[in-house]
């Protein structure tokens, strides 16, 4: 089996910044180190905030629960601890996701008794099928559509594989997690927010 180191291949960007860099950075959000390592190359770091400045802004066609869904699940299955840890840490309150939710996002499926509302079902399933077939069966999309609409099915697609690049980056770089974030082998415990 080929060996993985466990050090950061791309370290991030320490402050001082240039003011390139520090312009890349207020576009991206808190300086957290994936936003670092962007930065790098503040072109690189600007069009990636456009990307986010759409699919994390009230302009998509997905609820923030929704996207969160896509979201917190695309980097469960991809093992992306520290993309999962830091979305579950910022955003699972405000998305409303209970304890149960959260561990069923790191580990279970959209089966579980936690997934009561047939929208949240519908949005699992659709990112589940999309992980392991690239695809999604005409009676996945029907459900994903009535659940979410034609608009927010689009979106939820686009956002499920903008998330698996950003799943295979953090992975790739070994970024370890940032601090106070929870791990996908925590379970159900829920860390406190993440603050940069």
């Amino acid at each position: 089996m080929p060996r993985k180191s466990k050090h950061p291949r791309i370290a991030p960007l320490d402050p001082p910044y240039d003011a390139q860099a520090a312009a890349a950075l207020a576009s991206l959000g808190p300086p957290i180190q994936l936003f670092r390592v962007l930065a790098r190359r503040p072109d690189r770091a600007h069009a990636v905030a456009s990307w986010g400045r759409y699919y994390l802004s009230r302009q998509t066609a997905l609820t923030l629960r929704q996207r969160e869904l896509v979201i917190d699940r695309t980097a469960a299955l991809c093992g992306a601890d520290y993309e999962w840890g830091a979305h579950v840490s910022f955003f699972a309150d405000k998305a409303g996701l209970d304890a149960a939710q959260v561990s069923s996002l790191a580990a279970g499926s959209p089966g579980d008794p936690c997934w009561v509302d047939p929208v949240d079902r519908a949005v699992l399933r659709a990112v589940d099928e999309l992980h392991t077939s690239y695809d999604l069966s005409d009676e996945t999309w029907d459900d994903l559509a009535a659940a979410v609409g034609l608009e927010g099915a689009l979106d939820a697609i686009l956002v499920c594989g903008w998330y698996h690049a950003i799943s295979f980056a953090v992975r790739a770089l070994r970024l370890p997690a940032e601090p106070g974030t929870p791990s996908l082998a925590d379970g159900p415990v829920r860390a406190p927010a993440l603050t940069c």
